[in-house]
């Protein structure tokens, strides 16, 4: 809906108040709290130039900066640095956690530090190779690894 409106820039973006942003990100699920906390992001955005200005400053001191804006947590400020940035970051998600807790590669309630430091000491730290890793364990996750598994047509093999 943003994008048929023509809004997905950071000026168009902020101009649009938390209560206006709501209705158009309403499939997005809990979208008055998104809608408040994605105002507030584009506020913190706005006042650091814009995502140009992002670019120039290096991952280990952005990082922390994105996680201290009000609403953003490391799943969105890993997200932010991969997709938005190209930064070698990997996203956790509840995906994630779920095949790997599954396969029995976690125990399921581990910090999303360690989880996130598992897979990038484990691969190379290449931002392409960890955009495409994430997508393919959020397909897996949606066709196989749903809430209720479909197992048998794992390309995995049975978790």
């Amino acid at each position: 809906m943003l994008e048929s409106r023509r809004l997905l820039t950071l000026r168009r973006l902020a101009r649009l108040s938390p209560a206006e942003l709501a209705p158009l990100i309403r499939s997005a699920g809990f979208h008055n709290l998104k809608a408040a906390r994605l105002a507030a992001f584009l506020d913190w955005l706005k006042t650091r130039s814009g995502f140009a200005a992002l670019a120039r400053i290096p991952t280990a001191e952005l990082r922390p900066q994105l996680l201290a804006c009000h609403g953003l947590g490391p799943e969105t400020a890993d997200s932010i640095l991969l997709y938005a940035l190209g930064r070698p970051v990997f996203v956790v998600d509840a995906y994630t956690r779920r095949i790997l807790s599954r396969y029995g590669l976690i125990q399921g309630d581990e910090p999303y530090e360690e989880i996130r430091a598992m897979f990038e000491s484990s691969l190379p730290h290449d931002s392409k190779l960890y955009n495409e890793y994430h997508a393919l364990l959020v397909r897996l996750a949606k066709v196989n690894c749903r809430a209720r598994p479909l197992c048998d047509s794992c390309p995995l093999g049975q978790g």
